[in-house]
């Protein structure tokens, strides 16, 4: 078995690269329910899993700088609306990723006795559960045009049928437009669009969300390709191929 470290890994807050300013990753957890399904025959308890869940929480250092990555800058504001967070686990095309939407709940502030301050940072899945994809850029990409053939990332499994779901990071962008496209193939030579898999075009930094049909098929090679009208382009790209069918 091969085994690895958690160095040179990364963290994308929204349309920020914070990964300079995590200290540690406390907790990743995709937890499910659990429904009572004990009959009156039964001497123990009976079970069956009901809604999944995600967490991450993470430690940050105290960095007010003016950089719109700038731990402080993008965290302590609390947002209402929801957050989209990816832990990179390497930053190599194809590594994994963990990534998650919901709502960030706490800036918690902690000033130790050597005079460090640090942040504790946590987000709560909302109408998704958090999970792990693979990587289609290395950590992030900068494209300086178009690019409509990218190296891809071999899945190495022929194919699934039980949908996808993909995660898009928009970190810094200068032009009129981009659209990003997710593209398979089964040879790693004629790719086609997965149905629903172009990220509505971007103008701006951001981030989006999309999930494919519960039986779509994915192939085993995938890549991104960008569209638009543009000078640069720094972004990155999660996609999950579900291997059995679940419940998000």
């Amino acid at each position: 078995m091969t085994k690895a470290s958690g160095l040179g890994d990364g963290l994308i807050f929204g349309s920020a690269d914070m990964s300079g300013d995590v200290q540690q990753l406390n907790s990743l957890s995709t937890p499910r329910g659990v429904l009572d399904f004990t009959a009156i025959n039964k001497s123990a308890m009976e079970r069956q899993t009901s809604t999944t869940d995600g967490t991450l929480s993470m430690t940050t250092f105290f960095n007010p700088g003016a950089a719109a990555n700038a731990a402080h800058l993008v965290a302590r504001t609390l947002p209402r609306t929801d957050v989209q967070l990816a832990y990179l686990r390497g930053t190599t095309l194809g590594s994994q990723a963990f990534c998650i939407l919901g709502k960030q709940i706490n800036y918690d502030a902690s000033r130790g006795t050597d005079g460090s301050l640090t942040f504790a940072v946590t987000a709560q899945a909302n109408g998704f559960g958090a999970e792990w994809g693979d990587q289609l850029t290395p950590g992030s990409r900068t494209d300086v045009a178009a690019t409509p053939t990218p190296t891809a990332v071999d899945l190495t499994t022929v194919s699934t049928a039980f949908g996808w779901q993909a995660y898009l990071f928009v970190q810094a962008f200068t032009g009129t437009s981009v659209t990003a496209t997710i593209q398979d193939s089964a040879d790693n030579s004629t790719f086609a669009t997965l149905t629903g898999a172009a990220f509505t075009a971007a103008t701006a930094a951001g981030v989006q969300r999309l999930q494919g049909g519960r039986t779509a098929t994915v192939r085993r090679y995938l890549r991104v390709a960008t569209t638009g009208t543009f000078s640069s382009a720094t972004f990155s790209v999660v996609f999950v191929r579900n291997k059995n069918t679940v419940s998000l």
